[in-house]
């Protein structure tokens, strides 16, 4: 929201400072001139810690400019009474269709015909996977019968269970903290374990945010219980999923493919992982089984507007009008 429309809304006077910073630059490069002066922050993927905090004397309100907040020190900002609010409805549609779309993208072949018809000399035939890579299951098969299993059924975790069942999936959850009946409302069915989650998965698909409970969930010993021909769709967080454990179960074939949005680190760094080696170097074992997005799967014109928009309105909510809009619980994750 531009600064003008604010102040039309709500005549206080306020100084908007923009100072834009790189993903790979901490809030450390802030000048101390600036952090002087603010009383509201608009935070995009950086990093904000306790030795931050510091350098903001003023400081009042934390405003995160997506869903997740993880990488704010909540505890030490709840200990300057600093409020962190985030805003959880910006991009539902689009993280939800990412998921299916990256899900379906795999299931029918398009990624595996697609990269097959680049070679040369290829085949006018299809493929159910990479010319003799052995793999535990097909990649293409009908979604009907088929179970999508989301791990964690917030905004977003509906959105794609609904999608997933209109497509004909059988869709099971795994969210042990939402009430009773919400499984009856959408007809679909509650799972108690991830242990049976996995169990039943021919989709695993995240949906959580990074917990100490959710960090690195998708492992060595979470994978190994998948069903064979299973495949990983993480839009939710990076930290959740161990890269190395994925690049195994790809590389053992034990799983079929998968379609990540977010990595452990981010951006990449050099050098990569084996698997972002792997992926770039387009090896042979990886045809049609790998599809990595830079963590857009928020994005839009649309989401982009509702997010400049709906960050504003809730700094504006807590700094003026002393209401608690989206404001983050400190115990809670």
């Amino acid at each position: 929201m531009s600064s003008e429309l604010w102040n039309a809304k709500r005549p206080q006077p306020f100084k908007l400072i923009q100072y834009h910073l790189a993903v790979s630059q901490p809030l450390s490069t802030v000048p101390d001139e600036v952090c002087a002066e603010v009383h509201g922050i608009l935070i995009v993927r950086h990093y904000l810690t306790a030795d931050d905090l510091v350098r903001f004397p003023k400081l009042r309100c934390v405003v995160r400019t997506g869903v997740g907040y993880d990488r704010l020190d909540r505890k030490a900002l709840a200990a300057a009474g600093v409020k962190v609010a985030n805003v959880p409805d910006y991009g539902t549609t689009e993280v939800a269709d990412h998921a299916l779309a990256m899900a379906l993208s795999l299931r029918r072949g398009i990624i595996l015909q697609h990269d097959a018809q680049r070679l040369p000399g290829a085949e006018w035939k299809p493929l159910n996977g990479p010319p003799g890579i052995p793999l535990s299951g097909p990649i293409v098969h009908r979604p009907t019968g088929k179970t999508w299993a989301c791990l964690g059924l917030g905004r977003i975790g509906i959105a794609a269970a609904l999608r997933a069942k209109t497509f004909g999936y059988r869709v099971v959850f795994y969210d042990p903290f939402l009430p009773n009946g919400l499984d009856r409302a959408l007809g679909i069915t509650r799972l108690f374990s991830l242990t049976e989650l996995f169990s039943q998965a021919d989709v695993i698909s995240l949906h959580c945010a990074h917990t100490p409970e959710t960090h690195l969930v998708v492992n060595d010993t979470t994978l190994a219980l998948l069903p064979p021909g299973a495949i990983l769709i993480n839009v939710s967080r990076g930290e959740c999923v161990s890269l190395d454990a994925v690049e195994r179960a790809l590389r053992r074939g034990r799983l079929t493919a998968a379609g990540l949005d977010v990595l452990e680190t981010e951006p990449i760094v050099d050098p990569p992982p084996p698997l972002i080696q792997a992926y770039r170097a387009s090896e042979p074992w990886l045809m049609g089984r790998l599809i990595i997005t830079p963590h857009c799967a928020f994005f839009s014109d649309e989401a982009v507007r509702d997010i400049q928009i709906k960050s504003t309105e809730t700094m504006r909510d807590i700094l003026f009008d002393n209401l608690d809009t989206n404001v983050i619980d400190p115990s809670s994750w």
